[in-house]
């Protein structure tokens, strides 16, 4: 199950946010029935979080918080199920760097929301190789959503 809460006091796409984190659970072989939350905060709430749980200042754009400890699985293996966890967004982050990713606040959105699920199922970027196989995989799951949007 996926809930979304949107408490940041902005609009936003949350059916939009729900579909991708569900199409991209699935082509990632997560279990239909293994639960995510999405929550959209503001930017002192964001702030505080980052605060807590990094030990950095300010907002930042996406937060995750894994709980069960749950990977893709190999292809011969059954999908995991359980409780991904937690992801944190800010709108408000997310809108202001849109433009310095040259994309729209929409899909500055939809790019964090899988960077996060990444990071719920273990990918990291700290390390150059990490980085490549986790933004790769990143991209590959935004153009396959942004394909399957315009019905190619």
């Amino acid at each position: 199950m996926i809930d979304l809460n949107n408490e940041s006091g902005e609009t936003a796409d949350e059916l939009g946010l729900v579909a991708l984190a569900g199409f991209a659970m699935n082509e990632l072989r997560i279990h239909p029935r293994s639960d995510l939350h999405i929550l959209l905060v503001d930017e002192e709430t964001m702030a505080s979080y980052h605060e807590k749980y990094m030990d950095l200042p300010g907002p930042t754009d996406v937060m995750s918080f894994p709980m069960d400890q749950l990977r893709a699985p190999d292809p011969d293996d059954d999908p995991p199920k359980g409780h991904l966890g937690d992801i944190v967004l800010c709108p408000q982050v997310t809108s202001r760097q849109a433009a310095e990713n040259g994309r729209r606040p929409d899909e500055e959105a939809e790019y964090l929301l899988i960077h996060g699920l990444l990071h719920l199922l273990g990918h990291d970027h700290a390390e150059p190789a990490e980085k490549e196989v986790m933004f790769g995989l990143n991209d590959k799951l935004i153009a396959a959503w942004q394909r399957r949007k315009l019905g190619a």
